[in-house]
């Protein structure tokens, strides 16, 4: 089976995987891609033993940046293994390897006829595949949990664990060991009737590797760095006696020799602290990095069976030995700003914040901090902010118990404020109350500041205890697009798009659009006392005017629609939406006079209409070619003007648009006498 990629919803934080459980995950660097092969954890299916591990099936993901991966889906089923159990469940860790330009991905199974597990071979020519799986098992590897080491001198080696850990030589084919085999016996085990059953012999490759601790081992991983190689493993290092179940931690031994025999060196990574019983691990470079990738079940804290893959950073010491890794919840990479940002998996974060999962049925909505008091902080590292354009704005998932703020900071909890969200989930007006404590809420804020680059997050709570998912940093649409030539023409349809806006002028009286008659706006809007001072014949980008106590600025702008979405504009700049009286100017330059045409317009909210020629007359001494009164909802060509004559040369058209409490936009183009619309003139601002 053979599936196209799609990118994952969530990126650049642990786990990596968030729409499936994924254990086991061996990395490997091909193309200047990093691709993980894991095991797929799966709930067992009716039938199955349901306290096991239950894997049936192989996913490969990869990404060029550690940040962004793409799931390339199934690329091996159990159904597919000639020689495994079709519905045995044991398709536990693999590894893939390159040589020639061709992939061979090594995995256990469960063998259809006969104990334990084979290791079998499925091969590509690209490293998601599509797989071809050979029909038998590889000779005298018996166990679980391959691993190939491709060493410089183009010599191949094999390992694998199952009573010990074991490595060989493999032929030049990929598909053999190389050498004699051996004759040993199974361990034996209980029969049915309380008597010792036949204990089978079987053939066994290779060699044991010696030099390792005592304790159950599993999972090689053997990887070379310079001179020395490593091998890495699994290893339970605690007391078993007495029916005591300790759990793994990472460990290492090194040797000059790809099969030893090994120096025991120590730690890698400790036992979770969460007594999550596996861990399982791979080791690369990448772009001059290097990484550990390893599992834990943070997607099912009840179910050590289920678990997910993380990624962390590791380093050496100058004499070669690992230096002891710290897991952490924030993982590698960066953060795009713009992406959905789980907090929650923080860098790090003061003693008293807590995190833990949403939804106990389904892991995979991930998990939420709590800050419990003022004091509390936690920083999220390396978010990206190169994305963000003007006016962009915050949006967070929150809940609280009390009405409080949530304060977003750049580096630390003093850092410049980015944006202040208040949290008020108690309110009230008049005999109504909302009460929305303990209810998980998005809301949005506009920033105060804007990192530049990469920069880090710090989220503390200005009042009660608070709890957060996600926060995410959004731009706006392109409703408006930058100017990059000096004319323009009308769309296809005919509409205007080029304006000069004025920033909004406040309006607090109207309470209502059914107020805007045709007095209403002869008085308000028409009349020389409620325009901006001083209204020119065609305003320059950024002039600034006064509106009785406001100083307001002209701005230069295209609209990304036929409709000019006057509301966005004001958003844009953070201004008021509701209540205000939007003015708007162009001109256009017409090569002859253009006789019988109409102006055809539309507008939310109530709206006036010139047309001027260039010849000094401006709106104060100008009547209005189009009024639309009333309540009006946005509809093209909604009102249109008696005929006009558009002159030669330059002309000024000009429009206010009124609102209460909807919100503004506008369209408007000229049409000739058939309805066609007037196309043959440019814009100029």
């Amino acid at each position: 089976m053979f599936m196209l990629g799609f990118p994952l919803a969530i990126t650049a934080q642990n786990p990596f995987i968030h729409n499936q459980f994924a254990a086991d995950p061996t990395a490997r660097v091909f193309n200047n891609r990093v691709y993980v092969y894991p095991s797929h954890d799966i709930v067992p299916p009716e039938g199955a033993r349901q306290d096991w591990f239950c894997m049936g099936d192989y996913h490969v993901f990869s990404s060029e940046n550690l940040t962004d991966w793409v799931d390339h889906g199934v690329i091996l089923d159990q159904k597919g293994v000639q020689w495994g159990n079709p519905q045995g469940f044991s398709m536990w860790a693999p590894d893939c390897v390159e040589k020639n330009g061709k992939y061979y991905f090594y995995f256990p199974n469960g063998q259809k006829i006969g104990r334990g597990f084979g290791i079998g071979v499925a091969t590509a020519n690209r490293p998601e595949g599509p797989f071809t799986c050979e029909p038998e098992p590889i000779k005298g590897v018996s166990g679980i949990d391959p691993c190939v080491l491709m060493d410089n001198d183009g010599q191949s080696y094999i390992y694998w664990s199952g009573m010990g850990i074991r490595g060989a030589k493999l032929k030049s084919n990929m598909l053999e060991v190389d050498g004699e085999l051996q004759t040993m016996t199974m361990p034996q085990r209980q029969g049915g009737n309380g008597q010792q059953g036949p204990a089978p012999t079987f053939t066994v490759a290779g060699q044991q590797m010696e030099g390792l601790p005592d304790g159950f081992k599993e999972g090689p991983f053997v990887f070379r760095r310079g001179d020395w190689y490593y091998l890495t493993f699994p290893w339970v290092r605690g007391d078993t006696s007495n029916g005591a179940n300790p759990t793994e931690t990472l460990a290492y031994a090194m040797s000059k020799n790809p099969l030893g025999p090994w120096d025991f060196k120590g730690i890698i990574m400790a036992e979770h602290a969460n007594h999550c019983w596996t861990n399982h691990h791979s080791i690369l470079e990448f772009k001059g990095q290097w990484y550990i990738f390893y599992h834990h079940n943070d997607y099912s804290p009840r179910d050590d069976k289920r678990r997910s893959p993380c990624i962390d950073k590791i380093s050496f010491r100058p004499d070669g030995t690992i230096v002891e890794v710290k897991p952490t919840l924030r993982g590698v990479g960066v953060s795009s700003a713009t992406s959905r940002i789980e907090v929650d998996r923080y860098s790090s974060a003061s003693s008293d914040v807590t995190n833990e999962i949403i939804d106990s049925l389904n892991g995979f909505r991930g998990l939420f901090a709590t800050l419990p008091s003022k004091s509390s902080w936690l920083t999220y590292n390396d978010v990206d902010f190169s994305g963000l354009h003007s006016g962009a704005y915050l949006s967070v998932c929150v809940k609280a118990a009390a009405n409080t703020t949530l304060v977003l900071r750049e580096g630390n909890a003093k850092g410049k404020v980015i944006a202040r969200v208040p949290v008020t989930v108690i309110s009230q007006m008049g005999n109504f109350r909302r009460d929305m404590s303990g209810h998980w809420l998005t809301l949005t804020a506009p920033l105060e500041n804007v990192p530049k680059g990469i920069a880090s997050l710090c989220v503390t709570s200005e009042g009660d205890s608070l709890s957060i998912d996600w926060l995410k940093f959004k731009n706006r649409p392109d409703y408006f697009v930058p100017i990059t030539s000096p004319t323009a023409r009308p769309d296809d349809q005919g509409f205007i798009r080029r304006w000069m806006l004025l920033e909004p002028i406040d309006n607090p009286d109207a309470n209502s659009n059914l107020i805007f008659s045709y007095a209403y706006l002869q008085e308000h809007v028409a009349t020389p006392t409620s325009h901006p001072k001083p209204l020119p014949a065609m305003p320059k980008d950024g002039q600034k005017v006064k509106v009785g106590k406001q100083s307001l600025a002209w701005h230069a702008m295209e609209s990304g629609t036929y409709n000019v979405r006057l509301f966005r504009f004001a958003d844009l700049l953070q201004k008021a939406t509701y209540r205000v009286c939007f003015w708007a100017v162009t001109t256009i330059d017409c090569p002859e006079d253009i006789p019988n045409v109409r102006l055809a317009a539309g507008s939310n909210g109530a709206s006036m209409w010139w047309v001027e020629s260039a010849d000094g007359r401006t709106a104060e001494n100008s009547d209005p070619v189009l009024i639309l009164d009333s309540d009006r909802r946005m509809v093209a060509d909604d009102g249109m003007s008696p005929r006009l004559t558009l002159k030669k040369g330059r002309n000024i058209i000009r429009c206010a648009v009124i609102n209460g409490p909807g919100l503004s936009d506008f369209c408007v183009r000229f049409i000739d006498e058939k309805g066609n619309p007037v196309t043959n003139y440019e814009i100029k601002n």
